[in-house]
């Protein structure tokens, strides 16, 4: 079971934390800027949109957050986007 607190912090990632669980996932890209919480997967991912810097803007990924019961950890599988 996810309790409400642990919930409430893997629905709550900000652009930092995100950025973090993305690169210690194998994420090369530029930092993240703004992320939004999208929702869970019906495979129990936690989904958001990572926002960052491109010459013209901005772009965005998805970023797919796993919690590990036994490890009390974040795991992130990245949805990588073609950069310019």
């Amino acid at each position: 079971m996810i309790t409400a607190d642990t919930l409430e912090v893997l629905t709550d990632f900000g652009p930092l934390y995100l950025t973090r669980a993305a690169q210690d996932a194998g994420y090369r890209g530029p930092n993240f800027t703004a992320c939004k919480f999208l929702g869970i997967t019906n495979g129990g991912q936690f989904c958001y949109q990572g926002v960052f810097q491109v010459k013209d803007g901005t772009d965005s990924t998805k970023v797919f957050l796993t919690y590990d019961h036994a490890e009390d950890r974040v795991f992130a599988d990245v949805q990588l986007t073609e950069l310019s």
